[in-house]
């Protein structure tokens, strides 16, 4: 898998990253979805220099003019709940893209700090020979990544898998590296080093659903 760290180059990007990241911005939750949605689209900007281009005529008012346009058939999937604003970012730029949602949560049998992923919804277009970008804000264990992927495969074989996060840790990174196939491009605007106990990302934001519409009682 191509790893894409945005962070490793500094930009505008920082900016949003720190609000973020910072306690006494992220109570303004409006701000919060804004500063994903921005990310987002940043995101989707460099992920589109990599796409096919195809030459194109278009008509102006004076004449013509030759341009390269992106030719990929794109499908633009979010993990919800906390995917939304990450989703409406990358919509921005890809606005003829189809879209797909699944909803996938940590379900803790016994304790706080084991769970399972589990996916309850799914609405999804074809995606055979289809370019697939799947969008997760936070990237911690890789877990719900991967369990979207696999609850995708009945719907085709994508022709090219993009994935988009806002901030992931190191564990999480290497294991969707390692079950995605090689062709895979990840592109993550942070890496941080750890997952702390309950396999939240430290030092991450903590919980992208939270801050952007609410607590949740827990299930």
């Amino acid at each position: 898998m191509t790893i894409h760290n945005l962070s490793l180059e500094n930009s505008i990007l920082n900016k949003f990253i720190s609000e973020i990241r910072a306690v006494d911005i992220q109570k303004d939750s409006m701000r919060f979805r804004r500063n994903i949605e921005r990310i987002g689209e940043i995101l989707g900007y460099e992920m589109s220099k990599t796409l096919s281009f195809n030459l194109k005529i278009v008509e102006t008012p004076l004449g013509q003019c030759k341009i390269d346009l992106p030719k990929n058939d794109v499908v633009l999937c979010s993990i919800l709940r906390a995917g939304a604003p990450l989703h409406n970012g990358l919509l921005n730029y890809f606005d003829n893209a189809e879209n797909a949602f699944i909803s996938a949560y940590r379900h803790h049998k016994h304790n706080p700090e084991s769970f399972e992923i589990i996916v309850e919804y799914l609405a999804c277009p074809n995606l055979e020979g289809k370019t697939l970008i799947l969008a997760d804000p936070m990237l911690a264990t890789g877990q719900s990544m991967v369990a979207t992927f696999e609850a995708l495969k009945p719907f085709g074989t994508p022709k090219e898998i993009h994935l988009i996060s806002v901030i992931g840790a190191q564990e999480g990174v290497n294991y969707v590296a390692e079950k995605f196939s090689k062709n895979t491009h990840l592109w993550i605007a942070a890496i941080d080093d750890t997952l702390n106990d309950k396999g939240y990302i430290v030092p991450g934001i903590g919980d992208a659903g939270d801050l952007a519409f609410g607590e949740k009682l827990q299930q």
